[in-house]
């Protein structure tokens, strides 16, 4: 499957259109106080971008949790669970103890977290204020929003935007809505100075930039690490479901691994025995020596391991923020 920026805005197009729409009428209430905003008492911070999808959001909320368990903080996160079976009606995939449901029923990124994190709260649900509830009763916090940038209904003590500069990403809102965060991270390219631009975010919030950086390789399923001359010569099969394959694979090239074919998948993509099929074919057609995917894919790729003697491996990015981005967050484990 070849992916296509050109093709997917176009798919995107008219999706895009009345979303901005909506969001436009969403904020007119709430900039008039025609709509409420309902406050929890304690910390919430929330993570959100201006785009569809593929700004880092989850790599972001998984820095965040490091940080505050790192200040010996117990915080949960609150996230909608999107695509899982519990997004309509809510649930909990971990109290901190123990799990109670799989990625099918929490949605693919809040599984990863999870993998990261059994020890902290994992709320999904629609109803982010039920959530944060059901959280503080739990004894969490503080509680990270994920993609809580649109969700004006939940008052957050800090709210966090990450923004890239690319034309071709599809907006939810114009940049101007950004005057709402209080901290702007912003992508570095290589091609342009951060912060710099014509638009002057430098006018909203505190900014500060930052790049991915990868974490390096592992086997699945036993998550051990894997070097890079271990991968290296090797004839390697590219699979993604993320909103910017194209990311992915550079990270890849530019790693030097040798891709024979790259597969690219619709965002969130549920992996059926069809596309496992797919996949293991076209693997043994290359003569690959491995498969390598996201850690947000991974799990979903479990077939893989059952339906051929391929092995099967994935990377983990993290993010590297400017130092004084975590001087503004001690304000919250001050006060919490």
């Amino acid at each position: 499957m070849v992916y296509s920026p050109l093709r997917m805005n176009r798919v995107l197009r008219p999706i895009v259109f009345f979303y901005q729409i909506g969001s436009r009428i969403n904020n007119f209430l709430f900039d008039h106080r025609l709509r409420r905003t309902r406050r929890i008492p304690i910390p919430v911070v929330s993570v959100g971008n201006l785009a569809f999808g593929g700004s880092e959001k989850t790599p972001l909320v998984m820095h965040l949790i490091s940080f505050f368990k790192e200040h010996k903080m117990n915080p949960a996160l609150i996230t909608r669970g999107y695509k899982g079976k519990w997004e309509k009606s809510g649930g909990i995939l971990s109290d901190g103890k123990k799990a109670y449901g799989t990625w099918r029923e929490s949605g693919d990124e809040a599984f990863m977290v999870w993998r990261n994190f059994p020890d902290i709260g994992i709320f999904t649900g629609r109803n982010r204020l039920h959530s944060c509830h059901k959280a503080r009763q739990a004894g969490f916090s503080p509680l990270i929003l994920d993609d809580g940038f649109q969700h004006r209904q939940l008052y957050r003590d800090l709210d966090i935007v990450l923004f890239h500069r690319d034309a071709r990403i599809a907006l939810r809102e114009p940049v101007s809505s950004l005057h709402r965060a209080h901290i702007i991270l912003e992508k570095e390219t290589g091609r342009s100075s951060a912060l710099n631009g014509s638009d002057h975010l430098s006018s909203y919030g505190q900014n500060f930039s930052y790049t991915v950086i990868n974490k390096g390789f592992f086997s699945y399923p036993d998550r051990s690490r894997i070097s890079n001359d271990r991968l290296n010569g090797k004839r390697l099969l590219a699979v993604c479901g993320i909103a910017r394959p194209e990311r992915f694979f550079s990270l890849l090239k530019k790693e030097g691994l040798n891709l024979s074919l790259s597969l690219a998948f619709p965002d969130h993509h549920t992996y059926p025995l069809s596309t496992i099929n797919k996949i293991t074919t076209a693997a043994q057609k290359k003569k690959a020596d491995g498969i390598l995917t996201t850690e947000k894919d991974v799990f979903k790729l479990n077939g893989i391991c059952k339906a051929s003697k391929i092995p099967l491996y994935y990377n983990k990015i993290d993010l590297k923020i400017e130092d004084g981005f975590y001087r503004e967050l001690h304000f919250l484990t001050k006060n919490t």
